[in-house]
């Protein structure tokens, strides 16, 4: 029918209804209905003319069917009007209620809530249990109370839908949980519901590690704690159940890889290493020790380990095992206290456990590190009768010269001092030999002449040391070699003051016995500063003094530092008066010698700082100028404020530490020289650029000499600013530290290899062409496939330049033509591609080095 038509017969029905005959007029809108389905107007006409005709079933069928038409089309006004007309009449199906809630939810929540409650009960008895489903879902979306997702849970369970019955039932434990209440049953059912997820399988470990069912959450969290794609909580998890079932060894793998990962988790494999000793799993404990050290070390972070591992040692138990460990670290890190103090922790847990045998091997160590150590003796005592007699003996050999000194001091003090002395002077002068400073190194060669003469003769080291510094030893007479410990009139050596009378009555024997633990003091220092206040405070208690001062200064110069003891109840000394003191103190005494003084306010020597003294308290001084060979260094300063006499023992002992005091000065400089001097890199073994120039000279001249070759090669790996920036600069670093230990370990000796720049190694190959420098970066290119930035062979590229020797040639020349050749064919190897060697033969320019 067309649309015309249809609305003729509408026209008809509406005249119809104008005179009053509704049955003929509903009948013609009915009949336009069932032609035009789709008129919804027609619909509500013929609805609104049933119900006056009280033919409520057909009003009821068109009002549900003009009810579901709106809501396909999104009226949702219209229908909720149609759907209050038909409530009026009749009790809207389950579908008609769920859609009239869907309308309410935004308008209101309440109405639609008792809406679906009342659909789900309708729903519920007539069984249709996927209607019911939607309908719980649209209850939880609008209120997702605990009461929804309890019946969404048991009633997704019940169709067999196990994975939103699991997720139900674990919101569901949450709420509980935040609720304060126990979730444990819920957390029980999501898992039984749904035991693969890890989510899930998470949330139920943790739950039953708070009811202390260990046993239970590890079978939980097991299969999904050891798949590979198991995250971070779920093993950390599965670790701290391991640990609280107390399997250890199980724990180690994962709470390593967890560190690998993270390393700033290194107190989680501390706590470990800790667990394992309290469980005396002592050899799993070092293992992991071992394990962390390596990489920490890998990482140049030694130190942070060591303090890490004390913490761990002082809060378990004692371990012999990991003391051994412990020891054995300290050790390797130049930690003698430490050391010593670990091997003594280890003698008395030994002897606790009767292991006699390894507590007489630590306490040999322990004294060969320090035999001053108190309590040694004791320990010594518990020995006797418990080990060997010889093995004793040798031990108690250590402590020989410590028992010999009350009755013996002339005899031990000046032999155990002399040897001191002489292998720190030959110490030094070996050293300034090797860094070619030959003026210094005789003077302390000149200095071991004078306190041990001809001692050469039966010393076959410092024979060749006299040979290095080309120095022939002076000889005052060809007879026989003294005995040892003699003193000659010019020797300052302690063994002649050694021998003055034993018995005297202030140098009592203890001052000689304390020279040597105050000699070993000083010498474990490393700074000027640090020997200085070992020195004022060792020698200001062995001789109960008021003051003792130590000043380091240049004659006609102010101090440049000065360190002071006092005593108790003495002020802090004024730096202005102490700075007067020694000026005035250190000049006398390099005029006259040791100056000693009864009543200093007195002395007209000291009259221009009478002030100074009195306002210090000084009543007796003793004063021993510091000097090594011809150079005055400072002043050694002793006073008391009471009349005190200076025996003539006291000051030969003084005499003996200020000359110590003076070597200790002297090493401790010596080593700040010898650091600045360090050519060479200790993380790649590689010599540092600044010594390239002067070894290169130094290779070149001896090529000239022996009419030999040389070759310089550059290699430079990547394209530094790119691969910095890709990498980052700590990788970086550490792929150049790894090729510079392969170099180091793989050239020749006489080779040298140097860190050019950041991504550049400079090779110096001695008796080397051009050919044989080729096959040498080719074998070497070979070695590298072992180093790998992010899994990638690091590539590089070469440039070569062998020198042009002549011996017409100056070396500086040489020198300088050969260095730009290499770096010309490096820049020609690296624009020609990466992975290219270039060899760059001397051009006719390279004539002008002659």
């Amino acid at each position: 029918m067309d649309r015309a038509e249809i609305a003729r017969r509408v026209e008809r029905a509406e005249k119809l209804l104008q005179k009053g005959k509704t049955g003929e007029a509903l009948d013609e809108y009915l009949q336009v209905l069932s032609d035009d389905p789709q008129n919804d107007n027609v619909r509500q006409m013929a609805a609104d003319i049933c119900l006056s005709l009280q033919r409520t079933a057909e009003a009821v069928k068109l009002l549900g069917e003009l009810f579901e038409r709106q809501i396909a089309a999104g009226e949702n006004t219209r229908a909720s009007l149609t759907y209050k007309k038909l409530a009026r009449y009749t009790v809207p199906t389950s579908i008609q209620r769920v859609q009239f809630g869907q309308i309410l939810e935004t308008s209101n929540r309440k109405l639609a809530l008792e809406t679906y409650e009342s659909a789900l009960e309708d729903l519920t008895k007539n069984g249709r249990q996927q209607d019911c489903l939607i309908v719980l879902k649209r209850l939880v979306a609008l209120e997702p109370a605990e009461r929804n997702f309890l019946r969404l849970g048991e009633l997704c369970s019940q169709t067999g839908d196990k994975a939103n019955a699991a997720a139900a039932f674990l919101k569901l434990a949450e709420m509980t949980e935040a609720s304060g209440a126990n979730a444990a049953q819920w957390f029980e059912r999501a898992y039984t519901e749904d035991s693969t997820d890890p989510r899930i399988a998470l949330s139920y470990g943790k739950s039953l590690m708070a009811q202390g069912q260990v046993g239970a959450a590890i079978f939980v969290l097991e299969p999904l704690a050891k798949a590979k794609d198991a995250g971070v909580e779920m093993r950390e998890t599965y670790v701290k159940a391991l640990l609280s079932a107390n399997r250890l060894t199980d724990a180690e793998p994962l709470v390593w890889d967890l560190f690998k990962a993270n390393p700033s988790r290194q107190q989680d494999v501390a706590d470990l290493i800790g667990l394992l000793v309290d469980a005396q799993q002592d050899a799993e404990a070092v293992a992991l020790a071992r394990k962390l050290e390596q990489f920490q070390h890998n990482k140049g972070d030694r130190r942070a380990f060591v303090a890490l591992m004390q913490d761990v040692v002082a809060k378990h138990r004692g371990s012999p095992d990991l003391l051994e460990f412990m020891s054995e670290l300290f050790n390797s890190s130049n930690r003698e206290g430490d050391y010593c103090q670990t091997l003594l922790k280890l003698f008395d847990l030994h002897c606790g456990m009767g292991n006699y045998a390894k507590a007489a091997e630590c306490l040999d160590r322990a004294a060969d590190v320090d035999a001053y150590e108190p309590g040694h003796q004791k320990r010594l005592e518990l020995l006797r009768g418990k080990i060997d007699e010889s093995r004793y003996k040798v031990i108690a050999s250590r402590f020989t010269s410590m028992a010999k000194t009350a009755s013996e001091p002339a005899k031990t003090e000046g032999p155990t001092l002399g040897a001191a002395a002489l292998q720190d002077l030959m110490l030094q002068a070996e050293i300034l030999v090797q860094y070619g400073m030959r003026t210094k190194a005789i003077e302390r060669l000149q200095r071991i002449q004078e306190l041990f003469p001809r001692e050469e003769e039966r010393n076959q080291d410092l024979q060749q040391l006299y040979l290095a510094a080309g120095m022939t030893p002076h000889r005052g007479d060809s007879g026989p070699l003294p005995a040892a410990g003699a003193a000659s009139s010019a020797t300052k050596a302690p063994p002649a003051p050694a021998r003055t009378s034993a018995p005297a009555e202030s140098a009592d024997v203890n001052s000689f016995t304390k020279v040597a633990d105050i000699t070993r003091k000083l010498y474990r220092q490393t700074n000027a500063e640090t020997v200085m206040s070992t020195a004022v405070a060792e020698i200001g208690a062995q001789w109960k003094l008021s003051r003792c001062i130590v000043a380091t200064r240049k004659p006609g110069m102010v101090p440049s530092a000065i360190k002071e003891y006092h005593g108790e109840n003495v002020k802090d000394g004024e730096v202005k008066a102490l700075s007067k003191l020694v000026t005035v103190v250190q000049d006398i005494a390099i005029s006259n010698g040791t100056l000693t003084v009864t009543d200093a306010p007195a002395a007209p020597e000291l009259e221009e700082i009478r002030p100074v003294l009195v306002e210090l308290g000084i009543t007796s001084l003793l004063a021993l100028p510091l000097s090594d060979g011809q150079d005055q260094m400072g002043v050694l300063l002793l006073a008391q404020s009471t009349a005190r006499g200076w025996h003539s023992a006291d000051v030969v002992v003084l005499k003996t530490i200020s000359e110590q005091i003076v070597i200790a000065l002297t090493n401790a400089g010596l080593r700040r020289l010898v650091k600045s001097l360090s050519v060479t890199d200790e993380q790649s073994g590689l010599l540092k650029r600044a010594s390239y120039i002067d070894l290169l000279m130094a290779e070149t001249r001896r090529a000239v000499q022996q009419s030999t070759p040389v070759t310089v090669t550059l290699m430079q790996f990547g394209k530094s600013p790119a691969m910095l920036k890709e990498h980052g600069e700590k990788a970086v670093e550490a792929a150049m530290q790894q090729i510079g230990q392969l170099f180091a370990a793989n050239i020749r000796q006489n080779d040298l290899a140097f860190r050019y720049e950041k991504t550049t190694i400079a090779l110096v190959l001695g008796e080397t062409g051009e050919k044989e420098a080729v096959m040498a970066v080719e074998k070497l290119r070979k070695l590298l496939g072992e180093v790998k930035l992010s899994d990638e062979i690091l590539p590089f590229s070469a440039g070569l330049a062998e020198a042009v020797v002549r011996q017409q040639f100056d070396p500086v020349d040489i020198v300088t033509e050969v260095i730009n050749r290499a770096d010309k064919a490096l820049e020609t190897a690296v624009a020609q591609g990466m992975g290219r060697i270039v060899s760059l033969a001397p051009s006719a320019a390279a004539a002008a080095v002659a």
